[in-house]
Parts: C-alpha cells; sequence; structure tokens
C-alpha cells in the first residue's frame, strides 16, 4: 500500500537513454538554413559544445552521465514516485493513478536534468556565458541555477507575455544571477525587426530562440542552450523514466497508459520514452502527449520541414508545426506555446506509436483544482494538462468497469502560478480558439526543402 515510492540515491541512473536506435526508422535530416544542406558537426560548433553535438547525433543506446551531473542531480533525484489514492478516490474509480513528481527540483520543475548536463559540457569547453529563451520561465530560472553552478554568466530572453503574468520566475532567475531581457527586445537585430512591424508583439518562444541563438552566434565566449526540443535535451530526460520504470516495479506495477504535457516535447520525452521503448519490445503501453487546444501542435499541425524559430536562424526540422512565424494566444501555460515539437516526437506520432490529445487551458485548470484538493500539490498549468488527461482517462476506466493503471508526468508545482489560477478562480480565465485562419497563413510560408 504505497504512497510514494522513494529511490535511494545510489539508484540515480547511471546512463541516459538514446532513443534514436529504437525509432521506427531512420530520422529525417536536420537542414541548415543558410545553405538547405543536411547540418554537419561543424555547422553547429558556433552555438554548442562538441559534447552536446555528439549527443545529439548519438547512435549510442546508453549515454553515460558524468559523475559530476550525479552528484548535482542528488539535489532533488530521485525524484518521488506517488500513489494518488485520494484523487482515485475523488474520482470513484477501479483505474490506479500514479505520478511521478519534477517539482521537488529546487527550480520546481524538470528543466534542471538538462540544465545541469548543459552548463556542465559548456564549462568542460571553456564557454564563459549562456544565452536562452523562456516562456513560463521554468526553463530559464533552471539554467540560471545551473550556470550559477558552473560559475557561467546566463543571459536569457523571456517571451513578453509570460514575463508579465509571471514576474515572480523573472525573480528567480535574477536570484540565481541570470540576465532576463523580456523577448521580442531591442538588444537584437531579430528582436528590432519584430518590433518594426509589430510594436505590441506580446512574443513566442519561437521569436525569443530567434534573439537568443543570435546573440550566441555573434559572441565567441557564448553558446546557446535549448531547454526542450533537441535529440540530447529529451536525452537528458529520460532519468524521469528510467526512475518510474524502477519505482513502478517496487509497486508491483506497469502502467496501461503514460501521460505528459508536451510543449516542445522534452518532458514527454523524459517519461515516455523509456516506455516506447518497452513498447517497441512488444510491450502494451500506450503514451500520451498533451497540448494546449489553443497551439495544437501535434494534434492539428502539419507534419513538415519547418525553421525552429520566428526568424529563420535555427536549423530547419522535420515535425508537426503550425508554421514558424505563428504566434500563439497568450495562455497561461507559456512553456506549451511553441509552433513546433521535437523530430523525434513527430516520427513516433506520424508512425503512430504514441498518441496526441489537446484541451484547453479552464478544463486543465478544472482538474488542476481537483487534483489540489486531493492531493494537495498545485500543478504548473503547463502539468495540468496532464492532470486533465489523467483524471479522462480514469473517469474512462470507471465508466467503462475495468481496471486501468495511469502514469502521469507531474512536470513541476504551480506555486509561481497565483496569477492563473486567481484568474481561474475568478471566472475570468479565457478559453482561446483554435486560430485556424492565423495557422494556415502561417503555413503558407514554410521553407522548401528538396532532398
Amino acid at each position: 500500500m504505497y504512497t510514494k515510492v522513494v529511490l535511494e540515491e545510489s539508484r540515480i541512473p547511471k546512463q541516459w537513454y538514446n532513443i534514436i536506435p529504437d525509432m521506427p526508422g531512420p530520422l529525417a535530416p536536420v537542414i541548415n538554413p543558410q545553405t538547405l544542406q543536411p547540418v554537419t558537426p561543424d555547422d553547429m560548433t558556433a552555438i554548442f559544445p562538441m559534447a552536446l553535438i555528439e549527443q545529439e547525433m548519438s547512435t549510442q543506446r546508453w549515454i553515460d552521465i558524468p559523475d559530476e551531473v550525479r552528484e548535482i542531480y542528488k539535489l532533488w533525484r530521485p525524484s518521488p514516485l506517488y500513489r494518488a489514492r485520494r484523487l482515485e478516490q475523488a474520482l470513484g474509480t477501479p483505474a490506479k493513478i500514479y505520478y511521478k513528481y519534477e517539482g521537488v527540483s529546487p527550480a520546481g520543475s524538470h528543466k534542471p536534468n538538462t540544465a545541469i548536463p548543459q552548463a556542465y559540457y559548456n564549462k568542460q569547453a571553456g564557454i564563459r556565458r549562456l544565452a536562452t529563451e523562456t516562456g513560463a520561465g521554468q526553463w530559464g530560472s533552471s539554467l540560471a541555477l545551473a550556470c550559477s553552478m558552473f560559475g557561467l554568466e546566463c543571459t536569457i530572453y523571456m517571451v513578453k507575455v509570460s514575463c508579465t503574468q509571471k514576474p515572480y520566475r523573472k525573480s528567480m532567475m535574477q536570484l540565481w544571477g541570470g540576465q532576463v531581457i523580456p523577448s521580442p527586445s531591442e538588444f537584437t537585430n531579430a528582436g528590432r525587426s519584430i518590433l518594426a512591424h509589430d510594436p505590441d508583439n506580446p512574443g513566442s518562444l519561437g521569436i525569443a530562440i530567434s534573439e537568443a541563438v543570435e546573440d550566441a552566434a555573434s559572441h565567441a565566449d557564448t553558446n546557446y542552450a535549448l531547454g526542450s526540443v533537441l535529440n540530447h535535451v529529451c536525452l537528458h530526460q529520460t532519468v524521469i523514466g528510467l526512475e518510474a520504470k524502477e519505482q513502478l516495479a517496487i509497486a508491483g506495477d506497469y502502467p496501461d497508459v503514460v501521460i505528459a504535457c508536451c510543449g516542445g516535447g522534452s518532458n514527454f520525452a523524459g517519461i515516455a520514452f523509456p516506455f516506447v521503448a518497452d513498447r517497441a519490445a512488444g510491450k502494451e503501453v500506450r503514451c500520451l502527449a498533451v497540448e494546449p487546444a489553443s497551439c495544437p501542435t501535434l494534434t492539428k499541425g502539419t507534419y513538415a520541414f519547418d525553421y525552429g524559430d520566428t526568424v529563420k536562424m535555427a536549423p530547419i526540422v522535420k515535425m508537426y508545426t503550425l508554421g514558424h512565424d505563428f504566434v500563439p494566444p497568450g495562455i497561461h501555460a507559456g512553456g506549451l506555446r511553441y509552433h513546433g515539437d521535437s523530430a523525434l516526437i513527430s516520427q513516433l506520432l506520424h508512425a503512430g506509436q504514441i498518441e496526441a490529445k489537446a484541451y484547453k487551458q479552464n478544463s486543465c485548470f478544472e482538474g488542476a483544482l481537483l487534483f489540489a484538493r486531493s492531493e494537495g500539490i498545485v500543478p504548473a498549468p503547463e502539468s495540468s494538462h496532464a492532470v486533465r488527461a489523467a483524471i479522462d482517462e480514469a473517469v474512462l476506466a470507471k465508466e467503462e468497469g475495468k481496471e486501468r493503471t495511469i502514469l502521469f508526468g507531474l512536470s513541476g508545482h504551480g506555486q509561481l502560478d497565483m496569477v492563473a489560477y486567481d484568474a481561474y478562480l475568478s471566472g475570468n480565465l479565457e478559453d482561446f480558439e483554435y486560430p485556424e485562419e492565423k495557422i494556415r497563413e502561417a503555413l503558407q510560408r514554410l521553407p522548401k526543402v528538396v532532398l
């Protein structure tokens, strides 16, 4: 009768799991936006250290975690796996619900799982400063934390609407020594060009990425760090799912469905990829990625080559996309406001190996409220998408009269998101409709890639 399963520090994974050898077919090439030819390692050295470039392109199934990284992981890893018994009781469901809680990290989310190794490898390469973007601020605060641990400077371009909605995330970044710049800004050519066209632009992750990449590429002592999407980021996050498998084995259980919110994809990849590997080996397990209905990349996007950022500086990747210059509505789940998705997750969805679902934000906050009042933890707005989907799976099990084991990733806490919860509790939280016309317009400007 476990309420939570906690592993000893010695059980922190010693290796990350790389899903690339187990993917359904070869990966599409990543395209250089200037030459429109496949990217080479040399193309990436202007913004990434060679260790991360090698991980990005590796076909090894297991990659060793440096001892220095595992030592810092010990501050919060292994993270606990909870059995949500009170939620089960509130729903009256025969389903068993487990959640892997990443809000125990110093930054309050799963993001330090990759921020720490990225800062480590950049420090090893002699880099002085890292530039990055952030939506909700969870990634920005995590990288600021990691840079402070390795003595690096950190510049963070924070999506302007999120900067307004989440002022205390900005404070956290500054507390750990980060310089926070609302994006779009006057600090870069990319930002200035956006503001010249639209002075009131609320910002997007695509725009903030453009600014951070430009910053890194134009300073020899600065590299770029990305909090999601890329292969090496998804790789680092697999500590979540690897631990969860071990914890479920201790509880004598195995999931029928694994659920996580999905913006760029690192959180979903982190918990789901080790189970996708089981699926590839013949196990029956569903993996469900959950996204906002106002930014429905996986559920309504197009599977095509597109730029990773707004002003076409980042590589061109084959992924589900809403168009690189699409600016999503300003929902409170800022970490899910990305026009594209991980190439790995996109290919898995296209091959039918995973599923995707989209929810409006009021429905997600309704689920978050029930979860908070039963389990006691206030979920991040991003995580509330996974909560909503898990509740729906549990209700379906009740309606069908079937037992079901549900595992979901609670990617972070929402204690710095009270503005969003205030809006929901006061009845002022807006459900943005899927902006079909704007997305259709953005998709007209996809790059023409000929292989």
